[in-house]
């Protein structure tokens, strides 16, 4: 067993809410790791612009998640590499378990996110990365001068349309109800972008093509008619689902994976918090995430300040060597 695996807090993955709660953390003197799987940033390096952070009037997303990286190493947090594929509640001690490693900590910050939704239909899988894409910002300008279709109406659809439709001919919103739910301001810029079109009340069943996409069927949820539309690409936001499949066996997550806390980002594991888009929550957005973050990293001090005493590197040494 490697000692210097031994942390007081494991932050796992790296948004805004997980580089937040390391700043918080190693700014209290505490030994610090981040493990993501992929790059800082989460869901931000994905995200054309950000509007509604405070401090910016509008800023890309992929810049604030490199500030924020920055920030989150600025007072001594590690930052490794890490699939994580499980994490063992052993008491005092917790012990993660990420692309062949095992990591011990004190506490350990669950921030892991969520990921789009998949409709589920014929072609999707097939044409993912050749026409069916769930990332304007990294394949819009594959499209250019093209036709495609937005699959959604909250308000990443609709963002990523109208971010679309700087390279795209003809933008169509495919929507199964027939109003929108995104944000007002994101609904009214839609609305008056010549660009984009809106298909209502109706879902997509296949994604058909030969070597790339070339048109989805659609049914009327109403009507129950059946149609075909030309299209060069498929873009989809239809929801999230939780990265949480690591922490499954822990019994912190309600029925759908998200990860149930209280108001201190505590789950009933103790030790064990979480926070941003991976918990059960009202909203997800980096504002949210952020606050989550930084009452997570102050948590996970007041936690292991109250049981430092029992949570002593030799201590947790000697209980993994018994342990083997």
């Amino acid at each position: 067993m490697d000692s210097e695996n031994i942390y007081d807090v494991v932050v796992a993955g790296s948004g805004p809410g997980g580089m937040t709660a390391a700043l918080y953390a190693s700014r209290a003197n505490m030994t610090t790791l981040i493990l993501e799987r992929g790059a800082p940033g989460g869901q931000l390096i994905n995200t054309a612009e950000i509007e509604n952070y405070t401090g910016y009037k509008s800023i890309p997303g992929p810049d604030l998640a490199s500030k924020m990286y920055e920030g989150a190493l600025n007072f001594g947090a590690d930052y490794q590499y890490g699939d994580i594929q499980d994490l063992i509640d052993h008491g005092s001690y917790k012990e993660i378990k990420a692309s062949g490693k095992s990591y011990f900590a004190r506490a350990v910050i669950i921030a892991t996110g969520a990921e789009h939704k998949k409709l589920g239909v014929p072609g999707e899988e097939s044409f993912n990365g050749r026409g069916v894409s769930y990332c304007a910002v990294c394949d819009g300008a594959f499209f250019k001068g093209k036709d495609i279709v937005v699959v959604g109406g909250g308000d990443s659809a609709v963002e990523e349309g109208n971010y679309l439709t700087q390279f795209a001919d003809q933008v169509s919103i495919i929507h199964r109800r027939d109003e929108l739910r995104a944000q007002k301001v994101l609904q009214d810029r839609a609305f008056n972008n010549d660009k984009i079109d809106f298909i209502w009340d109706s879902v997509v069943e296949e994604i058909m093509g030969d070597d790339s996409v070339s048109k989805v069927r659609l049914r009327n949820v109403k009507t129950g008619e059946v149609s075909e539309l030309d299209t060069n690409g498929t873009f989809i936001y239809i929801g999230l689902v939780p990265n949480s499949q690591a922490f499954a066996g822990l019994g912190i997550c309600d029925d759908q994976g998200w990860v149930i806390t209280n108001e201190k980002m505590e789950s009933k594991v103790p030790g064990i918090f979480a926070i941003g888009d991976v918990r059960q929550t009202v909203l997800r957005q980096v504002a949210t995430a952020v606050g989550d973050g930084a009452v997570a990293g102050n948590e996970a001090f007041n936690y292991v300040e109250e049981f430092k005493d029992s949570l002593t590197k030799e201590k947790i040494s000697q209980s993994i060597k018994e342990s083997e």
